[in-house]
């Protein structure tokens, strides 16, 4: 049985310090929502202690669906790199970009050039920006094909990108992983169903992404962006695919969303060689009195 940790939108804080021209862009928002919101409800301690409960016990793999940071700041890409090192290494540890990580023009390509070791392929390609992706990593026989949304967007908006290209990379993948027997889990940030965020949020080319699990098929879908734990499904070839997603891993108790969680995840071939895929969330209740089990559930991949 293979196990796994899914976390997202970890929202690194504290902001470094910040000059007055470095906020002449969409930036303003973003800082002045992190001094009247976020940095009030994500706090350290909250995601120290989820990321303790997730070391102590110790899945084959964790993944990150994206938000790492805040704005985009040179000082933020740095300082989280020490963090991903300090939380794994990048054998254990898969990595996909969100919308904040591309908070603006140039932020996604720095943050690509120093969590390189986190979101790259197996096949050792770099990547420098979105184009290149999808890409593969095989822990065992599990494939994660990690896939990309986060572009830079107007002031207002946090919408993701994803497009025919990138589609046809993903069919490709899916079909090779499938035809070797491999359980295929998908990662992307922004979510693939249609009415899970409001249009400024939304996954710009979701279509595409539908089209190639329709097409091709996969086990398992993860994302982040919602801040909120759900449970979908899209369309496979013969059936539909689980998609999941999970609450921010900062957020504290008490707040409008659910509190910090990450979900576990257990995978293994049944009897009839398929693959089945047990849920188990945990994380704060309502109060912060520490890692809890929140609920449990088997995921059903009809393929």
């Amino acid at each position: 049985m293979f196990t796994l940790a899914h976390l997202s939108d970890v929202h690194l804080g504290p902001l470094p310090p910040i000059t007055w021209h470095q906020l002449l862009s969409k930036r303003i928002t973003g800082y002045a929502n992190w001094k009247l919101n976020r940095g009030h409800s994500h706090q350290d301690e909250v995601l120290s202690g989820l990321v303790d409960d997730i070391k102590q016990r110790s899945p084959d793999h964790i993944v990150l669906t994206g938000d790492v940071i805040n704005l985009g700041l040179n000082a933020e890409i740095t300082n989280a790199l020490a963090w991903l090192e300090a939380f794994g290494s990048p054998q254990k540890v898969s990595l996909v970009c969100g919308n904040h990580d591309a908070y603006v023009p140039g932020s996604l390509e720095q943050a690509f050039e120093n969590w390189q070791p986190y979101l790259s392929g197996d096949d050792g390609s770099p990547i420098r920006s979105a184009v290149d992706y999808p890409v593969v990593r095989r822990r065992g026989n599990i494939s994660f094909i990690l896939c990309n949304s986060a572009c830079a967007t107007p002031v207002f908006f946090a919408t993701g990108c994803f497009d025919q290209r990138q589609m046809e990379g993903l069919e490709q993948i899916l079909e090779q992983e499938g035809a070797q027997g491999q359980c295929r889990v998908v990662l992307i940030h922004h979510p693939p169903v249609d009415g899970q965020t409001r249009f400024q949020k939304r996954l710009v080319g979701a279509q595409y992404f539908r089209n190639a699990i329709k097409k091709s098929g996969a086990e398992l879908i993860l994302h982040g962006h919602t801040h909120v734990d759900s449970l979908a499904k899209i369309e496979g070839p013969d059936g539909y695919v689980p998609v999941l997603g999970v609450p921010a891993a900062g957020q504290s108790p008490g707040g409008k969303r659910p509190a910090a969680r990450y979900n576990l995840l257990s995978i293994e071939k049944d009897g009839d060689q398929k693959w089945g895929i047990g849920q188990e969330q945990f994380g704060y209740g309502e109060a912060f009195t520490g890692i809890e089990k929140i609920g449990e559930t088997t995921l059903i991949s009809e393929l």
